[in-house]
């Protein structure tokens, strides 16, 4: 059972699927909300430009008819004046064009983005497959879109028959008078059966967009098998990103163990713990940890202290306090300031002794450490 719901498409698709998905160009999309977008920017763009459009059309036809019988002989003339013809209707033309071409852009804009995929564009020899096409025709989104046309075919149909039932003593009233006059009532007529239709298309535009999305995002559901193939790939094996940590730990202790030799002075546990202290007056407003270690990273912080004659001061509750509080490259806690304070006075006192000689001051004793910040005051 627990194999049978590994291969279950039942976990949401994650970002990486999702952008997978869009570099491939499959991207959600609704023909009815692009169908809706078109038809309502047609009929706004008639409803604006319709009296200027019917004017200008109609003043180019009749220019066209009204040529001299001359140039109705002149291929020459006849020509001149239909590309001039041709051009003003264009032009004409060109705004209402323009505005259905930005809404049919809009409609996948709105749902999908904006989509550049060479993949799409590329042959795809499996939509030749017979036996896929018929997949597709009986498949639950082959079903949906012919409830879809159905449903448009009815809406488009049952609306233009009621609004011919509703004026058809109108309509037949119209063919009785002048061209002139009955052709804008007709016009008004189509233009109030035309945002009829739109509104429907609104309704049908309302239930595909979710019905898509849902779609959308079902069929790129994951198995719970995929999610963590998709993580391991995504976020590293973790073999390997344990040994990449381990790497950066030694890389980073090794550029903590080369500022040892700068230390002025090493507190230590004297075996559990070291710290390597280092204060400049001229640039530092109290002294700074520049390497900590317990156990074998402290053994090496000693050795290397040896090795390079910087001070090894023994103080159990200090060191324990500076490790367990301080971070390297910090400066230590305002609480232990006066602590550190008699460390770096005795060891300002021993260089002084080792420049010129006589009596080596005392190690400090009994600094004053606060028994909240010693993790081993409890114990002792």
């Amino acid at each position: 059972m627990a194999e049978e719901s590994d291969l279950e498409k039942t976990e949401s698709p994650s970002a990486r699927r999702l952008e997978q998905a869009r570099e491939e160009g499959q991207v959600p999309q609704s023909r009815e909300l692009s169908t809706f977008l078109v038809m309502m920017c047609g009929v706004a763009g008639l409803w604006v430009m319709g009296q200027f459009l019917s004017e200008r059309l109609f003043g180019l036809m009749r220019q066209g008819m009204s040529i001299p019988r001359e140039a109705a002989f002149d291929p020459t003339a006849m020509a001149a004046t239909f590309r001039e013809l041709s051009i003003d209707g264009l032009l004409t033309i060109s705004p209402l064009m323009v505005l259905l071409m930005l809404a049919a852009v809009a409609g996948p804009l709105s749902l999908g983005g904006w989509v550049v995929s060479s993949k799409a564009l590329g042959p795809d020899l499996t939509r030749m497959n017979p036996l896929k096409g018929l997949e597709r025709m009986f498949s639950t989104h082959g079903l949906a879109e012919m409830v879809k046309a159905l449903l448009k075919a009815s809406l488009v149909g049952g609306i233009g028959t009621w609004v011919i039932w509703h004026d058809q003593d109108h309509l037949m009233a119209l063919m009785t008078q002048p061209l002139g006059a009955s052709m804008p009532d007709f016009a008004a007529t189509v233009l109030f059966a035309a945002l009829l239709i739109v509104s429907s298309l609104a309704l049908l535009a309302l239930i595909d967009v979710p019905f898509q999305l849902w779609q959308y995002h079902k069929r790129l559901r994951m198995t719970k098998e995929e999610v963590r193939q998709e993580a391991k790939e995504t976020e590293g094996d973790p073999q390997v990103k344990a040994r990449i940590r381990q790497t950066q730990r030694e890389m980073a202790r090794r550029r903590m163990m080369s500022k040892v030799p700068e230390a002025d002075v090493v507190v230590t546990n004297p075996t559990h713990f070291a710290v390597a202290l280092k204060y400049d007056a001229a640039r530092m407003g109290a002294p700074v940890v520049i390497a900590k270690g317990r156990n074998a990273v402290a053994l090496k912080i000693r050795e290397l202290a040896a090795e390079h004659k910087v001070p090894l001061l023994e103080a159990p509750p200090l060191a324990r306090a500076l490790y367990a509080h301080c971070e390297l490259e910090h400066t230590v806690p305002a609480t232990l300031y006066t602590a550190v304070a008699e460390v770096m006075a005795w060891v300002y006192q021993l260089n002084h002794w080792i420049a010129n000689g006589g009596l080596p001051p005392e190690a400090p004793a009994d600094l004053p450490v606060p028994a909240d910040l010693d993790p081993g005051a409890a114990e002792e």
